[in-house]
């Protein structure tokens, strides 16, 4: 399903009952709701890193409405290295998804070489759902921006994907850029 007549991610994680596994694989990502904040970190190498801020409360305030209803959420990070000036930025603000109620992890991508990983980033929800994002090769989103999954075999490629970066990831407090 496209982004047009799929569930949006909200609906995905507000129906998730045991778990929502993020894995983003790209080196840059130049989505425009983090534009200004990235410009300002570029500027200054200060990252807003206030979970009340009107940058992160919205995500803050979902991540936490999700853990509460015992929701666990789990992002991995397979990145290059050294780490792009981009996932620098990121790894200055992942402090934030951790408060949030997020394990995240970080997995150099050498590390990664005989993992059969998707060709896109994604979130995998309970183990029934998969949603695709879509980004061109600067990484700003396309048309579709999304897809969502439901096969079998699109799941398992997915968990399987997920679960054999989670246990290679080092943990955020550990890993250092």
């Amino acid at each position: 399903m496209s982004s047009s007549d799929a569930p949006s991610f909200e609906e995905l994680l507000a129906g998730a009952q045991r778990s929502a596994c993020h894995l983003e694989m790209r080196d840059t990502y130049a989505v425009g709701d983090e534009s200004e904040d990235f410009e300002n970190w570029r500027r200054t190498g200060v990252r807003d890193v206030d979970p009340g801020s009107e940058y992160w409360a919205p995500w803050v305030n979902l991540i936490g409405r999700t853990t509460q209803r015992g929701v666990t959420i789990r992002r991995a990070r397979v990145v290059s290295e050294p780490v792009s000036e981009y996932i620098r930025y990121e790894h200055a603000g992942a402090l934030v998804n951790v408060t949030a109620g997020e394990d995240v992890r970080w997995l150099p991508r050498r590390m990664a070489s005989d993992i059969a990983l998707p060709g896109n980033d994604l979130w995998l929800f309970d183990h029934s759902a998969v949603l695709f994002n879509h980004f061109d090769g600067d990484g700003n989103w396309t048309e579709p921006k999304w897809e969502v999954r439901t096969e079998p075999a699109v799941i398992q490629l997915a968990a399987s994907a997920f679960k054999a970066v989670w246990e290679r990831g080092t943990p955020h407090e550990k890993y250092t850029v």
